[in-house]
Protein backbone atom coordinates (compact mmCIF):
# COMPACT_ATOMS: atom_id res chain seq x y z
CA UNK A 1 0.00 0.00 0.00
CA UNK A 2 1.48 3.31 -1.08
CA UNK A 3 1.42 6.27 1.28
CA UNK A 4 0.70 9.62 -0.32
CA UNK A 5 3.30 12.30 0.35
CA UNK A 6 2.12 15.88 0.38
CA UNK A 7 3.93 18.56 -1.60
CA UNK A 8 4.82 20.33 1.64
CA UNK A 9 6.42 17.18 3.04
CA UNK A 10 8.27 16.43 -0.20
CA UNK A 11 9.48 20.02 -0.46
CA UNK A 12 10.65 19.89 3.16
CA UNK A 13 12.62 16.71 2.55
CA UNK A 14 14.26 18.14 -0.55
CA UNK A 15 15.24 21.29 1.31
CA UNK A 16 16.86 19.28 4.12
CA UNK A 17 18.74 17.17 1.57
CA UNK A 18 19.97 20.33 -0.19
CA UNK A 19 21.08 21.69 3.18
CA UNK A 20 22.91 18.46 4.02
CA UNK A 21 24.63 18.55 0.63
CA UNK A 22 25.74 22.12 1.30
CA UNK A 23 27.18 21.16 4.68
CA UNK A 24 28.81 18.12 3.09
CA UNK A 25 30.69 20.28 0.61
CA UNK A 26 32.09 22.53 3.34
CA UNK A 27 35.31 20.57 4.04
CA UNK A 28 35.92 20.35 0.29
CA UNK A 29 35.77 24.14 -0.05
CA UNK A 30 38.07 24.37 2.98
CA UNK A 31 40.66 22.16 1.29
CA UNK A 32 40.60 24.42 -1.78
CA UNK A 33 41.10 27.44 0.47
CA UNK A 34 44.06 25.84 2.23
CA UNK A 35 45.59 24.99 -1.14
CA UNK A 36 45.62 28.74 -1.84
CA UNK A 37 47.57 29.38 1.34
CA UNK A 38 44.65 30.55 3.49
CA UNK A 39 44.72 29.92 7.24
CA UNK A 40 41.92 28.46 9.36
CA UNK A 41 41.42 31.72 11.29
CA UNK A 42 41.05 33.81 8.14
CA UNK A 43 38.69 31.35 6.48
CA UNK A 44 36.40 31.08 9.49
CA UNK A 45 36.40 34.84 10.09
CA UNK A 46 35.29 35.48 6.52
CA UNK A 47 32.79 32.62 6.61
CA UNK A 48 30.99 33.83 9.71
CA UNK A 49 31.24 37.53 8.90
CA UNK A 50 29.65 37.09 5.47
CA UNK A 51 27.01 34.71 6.79
CA UNK A 52 26.15 36.91 9.78
CA UNK A 53 25.78 39.99 7.58
CA UNK A 54 23.49 38.11 5.20
CA UNK A 55 21.31 36.50 7.88
CA UNK A 56 20.98 39.57 10.10
CA UNK A 57 20.38 41.73 7.02
CA UNK A 58 17.63 39.39 5.87
CA UNK A 59 15.96 39.46 9.28
CA UNK A 60 16.20 43.26 9.40
CA UNK A 61 14.72 43.69 5.91
CA UNK A 62 11.84 41.35 6.73
CA UNK A 63 11.36 43.11 10.08
CA UNK A 64 11.92 39.90 12.01
CA UNK A 65 15.10 40.93 13.81
CA UNK A 66 14.31 41.10 17.52
CA UNK A 67 16.35 41.97 20.60
CA UNK A 68 16.76 38.80 22.69
CA UNK A 69 17.32 40.49 26.04
CA UNK A 70 20.51 40.63 28.09
CA UNK A 71 20.30 37.16 29.62
CA UNK A 72 19.51 35.44 26.33
CA UNK A 73 22.17 37.49 24.58
CA UNK A 74 24.78 36.31 27.08
CA UNK A 75 23.80 32.69 26.45
CA UNK A 76 23.95 33.20 22.70
CA UNK A 77 27.40 34.71 23.14
CA UNK A 78 28.57 31.56 24.91
CA UNK A 79 27.02 29.31 22.27
CA UNK A 80 28.40 31.24 19.30
CA UNK A 81 31.52 32.96 20.54
CA UNK A 82 32.85 30.04 22.58
CA UNK A 83 31.34 26.65 21.76
CA UNK A 84 30.46 27.04 18.08
CA UNK A 85 33.70 28.89 17.38
CA UNK A 86 35.71 26.17 19.13
CA UNK A 87 33.90 23.39 17.27
CA UNK A 88 34.43 25.08 13.92
CA UNK A 89 38.12 25.64 14.63
CA UNK A 90 38.65 22.01 15.58
CA UNK A 91 36.73 20.68 12.57
CA UNK A 92 38.34 22.97 10.00
CA UNK A 93 41.77 22.28 11.51
CA UNK A 94 41.18 18.53 11.28
CA UNK A 95 40.63 18.85 7.53
CA UNK A 96 44.20 20.15 7.21
CA UNK A 97 45.55 16.82 8.46
CA UNK A 98 43.05 14.18 7.32
CA UNK A 99 40.67 13.80 4.39
CA UNK A 100 37.25 15.50 4.50
CA UNK A 101 35.67 12.05 4.35
CA UNK A 102 37.37 10.83 7.51
CA UNK A 103 36.77 14.14 9.29
CA UNK A 104 33.03 14.13 8.64
CA UNK A 105 32.68 10.47 9.62
CA UNK A 106 34.43 11.12 12.94
CA UNK A 107 32.26 14.19 13.47
CA UNK A 108 29.21 11.93 13.21
CA UNK A 109 30.17 10.40 16.51
CA UNK A 110 28.41 13.41 18.06
CA UNK A 111 24.87 11.89 18.17
CA UNK A 112 26.19 9.18 20.50
CA UNK A 113 27.98 11.80 22.59
CA UNK A 114 24.80 13.88 22.79
CA UNK A 115 22.92 10.88 24.18
CA UNK A 116 25.60 10.29 26.82
CA UNK A 117 25.89 13.94 27.82
CA UNK A 118 22.12 14.32 28.02
CA UNK A 119 21.93 11.26 30.27
CA UNK A 120 24.58 12.76 32.56
CA UNK A 121 23.06 16.24 32.67
CA UNK A 122 19.48 15.05 33.17
CA UNK A 123 20.49 12.09 35.36
CA UNK A 124 18.33 9.84 33.24
CA UNK A 125 19.79 6.62 31.82
CA UNK A 126 19.38 6.27 28.05
CA UNK A 127 17.20 3.50 26.66
CA UNK A 128 18.67 0.18 25.55
CA UNK A 129 18.02 1.21 21.95
CA UNK A 130 20.15 4.29 22.28
CA UNK A 131 22.86 2.44 24.19
CA UNK A 132 22.97 -0.06 21.34
CA UNK A 133 23.25 2.77 18.81
CA UNK A 134 26.17 4.21 20.79
CA UNK A 135 27.89 0.83 20.75
CA UNK A 136 27.37 0.51 17.00
CA UNK A 137 28.75 3.99 16.46
CA UNK A 138 31.89 3.20 18.45
CA UNK A 139 32.40 -0.04 16.55
CA UNK A 140 32.16 1.91 13.29
CA UNK A 141 34.73 4.46 14.43
CA UNK A 142 37.12 1.70 15.53
CA UNK A 143 36.80 0.06 12.10
CA UNK A 144 37.37 3.35 10.28
CA UNK A 145 40.48 4.16 12.32
CA UNK A 146 41.67 0.55 12.37
CA UNK A 147 42.05 0.45 8.61
CA UNK A 148 44.36 3.38 7.86
CA UNK A 149 45.14 4.29 4.27
CA UNK A 150 48.35 6.17 4.99
CA UNK A 151 46.56 9.54 5.17
CA UNK A 152 45.28 9.05 8.72
CA UNK A 153 47.30 11.38 10.94
CA UNK A 154 46.82 11.30 14.70
CA UNK A 155 46.60 15.10 14.97
CA UNK A 156 43.70 15.20 12.50
CA UNK A 157 41.90 12.34 14.23
CA UNK A 158 42.18 13.99 17.64
CA UNK A 159 40.99 17.33 16.23
CA UNK A 160 37.97 15.68 14.57
CA UNK A 161 37.09 13.80 17.76
CA UNK A 162 37.45 17.05 19.68
CA UNK A 163 35.09 18.70 17.20
CA UNK A 164 32.53 15.93 17.74
CA UNK A 165 32.74 16.30 21.53
CA UNK A 166 32.56 20.10 21.40
CA UNK A 167 29.60 19.91 19.04
CA UNK A 168 27.81 17.55 21.40
CA UNK A 169 28.38 19.97 24.30
CA UNK A 170 27.15 22.77 22.09
CA UNK A 171 23.94 20.94 21.22
CA UNK A 172 23.18 19.97 24.81
CA UNK A 173 23.93 23.51 26.00
CA UNK A 174 21.84 24.98 23.19
CA UNK A 175 18.95 22.71 24.13
CA UNK A 176 19.10 23.84 27.75
CA UNK A 177 19.69 27.49 26.84
CA UNK A 178 16.81 27.57 24.37
CA UNK A 179 14.85 30.79 24.50
CA UNK A 180 11.66 32.13 23.00
CA UNK A 181 13.56 33.38 19.96
CA UNK A 182 12.69 31.80 16.60
CA UNK A 183 15.34 29.23 15.58
CA UNK A 184 16.45 31.19 12.51
CA UNK A 185 16.98 34.30 14.62
CA UNK A 186 18.93 32.25 17.15
CA UNK A 187 21.13 30.94 14.34
CA UNK A 188 21.82 34.47 13.09
CA UNK A 189 22.92 35.66 16.53
CA UNK A 190 25.07 32.58 17.15
CA UNK A 191 26.85 33.05 13.83
CA UNK A 192 27.34 36.76 14.55
CA UNK A 193 28.97 36.00 17.90
CA UNK A 194 31.20 33.41 16.22
CA UNK A 195 32.28 36.11 13.74
CA UNK A 196 33.10 38.49 16.60
CA UNK A 197 35.07 35.75 18.35
CA UNK A 198 37.20 35.04 15.28
CA UNK A 199 37.72 38.76 14.67
CA UNK A 200 38.97 39.36 18.20
CA UNK A 201 41.19 36.27 18.43
CA UNK A 202 42.43 36.63 14.86
CA UNK A 203 43.52 40.24 15.26
CA UNK A 204 45.04 39.56 18.69
CA UNK A 205 47.12 36.70 17.31
CA UNK A 206 47.90 38.41 14.03
CA UNK A 207 46.43 35.37 12.28
CA UNK A 208 44.22 37.19 9.78
CA UNK A 209 45.61 37.65 6.29
CA UNK A 210 43.27 39.14 3.69
CA UNK A 211 45.76 38.82 0.84
CA UNK A 212 43.66 36.24 -0.95
CA UNK A 213 43.82 34.95 -4.51
CA UNK A 214 40.72 34.83 -6.75
CA UNK A 215 40.54 31.05 -6.24
CA UNK A 216 40.79 31.63 -2.51
CA UNK A 217 37.83 34.02 -2.62
CA UNK A 218 35.89 31.44 -4.63
CA UNK A 219 36.51 28.90 -1.85
CA UNK A 220 35.42 31.46 0.76
CA UNK A 221 32.23 32.07 -1.21
CA UNK A 222 31.57 28.34 -1.29
CA UNK A 223 31.98 27.99 2.47
CA UNK A 224 30.06 31.16 3.38
CA UNK A 225 27.28 31.11 0.79
CA UNK A 226 26.66 27.48 -0.18
CA UNK A 227 27.73 25.72 3.04
CA UNK A 228 26.45 28.31 5.52
CA UNK A 229 23.83 30.77 4.26
CA UNK A 230 22.05 28.49 1.77
CA UNK A 231 22.53 25.37 3.88
CA UNK A 232 21.17 26.92 7.07
CA UNK A 233 18.28 28.62 5.27
CA UNK A 234 17.26 25.39 3.52
CA UNK A 235 17.62 23.39 6.71
CA UNK A 236 15.33 25.63 8.75
CA UNK A 237 12.76 25.79 5.97
CA UNK A 238 12.87 22.02 5.57
CA UNK A 239 12.75 21.32 9.29
CA UNK A 240 9.66 23.50 9.61
CA UNK A 241 7.91 21.20 7.13
CA UNK A 242 9.08 17.73 8.24
CA UNK A 243 10.04 18.20 11.88
CA UNK A 244 13.44 17.95 13.65
CA UNK A 245 13.60 14.16 13.93
CA UNK A 246 13.10 13.49 10.22
CA UNK A 247 15.37 16.41 9.37
CA UNK A 248 18.10 14.87 11.54
CA UNK A 249 17.76 11.54 9.75
CA UNK A 250 17.81 13.10 6.29
CA UNK A 251 20.93 15.06 7.28
CA UNK A 252 22.92 11.83 7.06
CA UNK A 253 23.16 12.74 3.36
CA UNK A 254 25.90 15.17 4.48
CA UNK A 255 28.75 12.64 4.89
CA UNK A 256 27.61 10.80 1.76
CA UNK A 257 28.10 14.02 -0.22
CA UNK A 258 31.48 14.56 1.46
CA UNK A 259 32.61 11.06 0.52
CA UNK A 260 31.49 11.44 -3.11
CA UNK A 261 32.90 14.96 -3.49
CA UNK A 262 36.23 13.97 -1.93
CA UNK A 263 36.57 11.05 -4.34
CA UNK A 264 35.52 13.05 -7.42
CA UNK A 265 37.19 16.40 -6.75
CA UNK A 266 40.13 15.59 -4.50
CA UNK A 267 40.75 12.03 -5.71
CA UNK A 268 40.91 10.68 -2.17
CA UNK A 269 38.89 7.63 -1.25
CA UNK A 270 38.33 5.18 1.58
CA UNK A 271 39.30 1.55 1.80
CA UNK A 272 36.53 -1.05 1.63
CA UNK A 273 36.85 -1.67 5.37
CA UNK A 274 36.64 2.04 6.15
CA UNK A 275 33.48 2.29 4.06
CA UNK A 276 31.97 -0.49 6.18
CA UNK A 277 32.93 1.39 9.33
CA UNK A 278 31.50 4.64 7.95
CA UNK A 279 28.19 2.93 7.13
CA UNK A 280 28.01 1.67 10.72
CA UNK A 281 28.64 5.18 12.09
CA UNK A 282 25.88 6.67 9.93
CA UNK A 283 23.48 3.81 10.66
CA UNK A 284 24.05 4.36 14.38
CA UNK A 285 23.35 8.10 13.97
CA UNK A 286 20.02 7.36 12.26
CA UNK A 287 19.14 4.66 14.78
CA UNK A 288 19.91 6.94 17.70
CA UNK A 289 17.51 9.60 16.37
CA UNK A 290 14.76 7.32 15.05
CA UNK A 291 14.93 4.62 17.71
CA UNK A 292 12.31 4.51 20.40
CA UNK A 293 12.72 4.10 24.10
CA UNK A 294 13.13 7.67 25.25
CA UNK A 295 10.00 9.70 25.57
CA UNK A 296 11.87 12.90 25.13
CA UNK A 297 12.96 13.73 21.58
CA UNK A 298 16.76 14.03 21.50
CA UNK A 299 18.29 17.35 20.53
CA UNK A 300 17.98 17.44 16.75
CA UNK A 301 21.11 17.14 14.67
CA UNK A 302 20.72 20.56 13.45
CA UNK A 303 19.22 22.62 16.08
CA UNK A 304 23.53 22.68 15.43
CA UNK A 305 22.87 25.66 17.04
CA UNK A 306 20.27 25.23 15.36
CA UNK A 307 21.37 22.67 15.99
CA UNK A 308 21.26 25.41 17.77
CA UNK A 309 23.17 26.39 14.02
CA UNK A 310 25.14 24.72 11.25
CA UNK A 311 27.82 22.15 10.77
CA UNK A 312 31.47 22.79 11.27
Amino acid sequence: MMVAVSWTDLRGRLLVVVAAAGFGLMPIFAQYAYAEGMGVQTLLLLRFTIAAAALLGYLALTRRLVWPGRRALARLAVLGGVLYAAQSTLYFSAVRYISPTLAVLLLYLYPALVVLLTAVVERTPPSLTRLASIGLSLVGVVIVLGAPTGEVRLAGVLLALGAALTYAVYIVAGDRFSSTLPPFTTAAYVIAFAAVSFAVTGVARGAVDLTISPRGWAAVAGVAVISTIVAIGCFFAGMAAVGPAQAAILSVVEPVVSVAATALLLHKGLSALQIVGGVLVLAAAVWGVAGGGDRRTPPPVATRPTRPVGRG
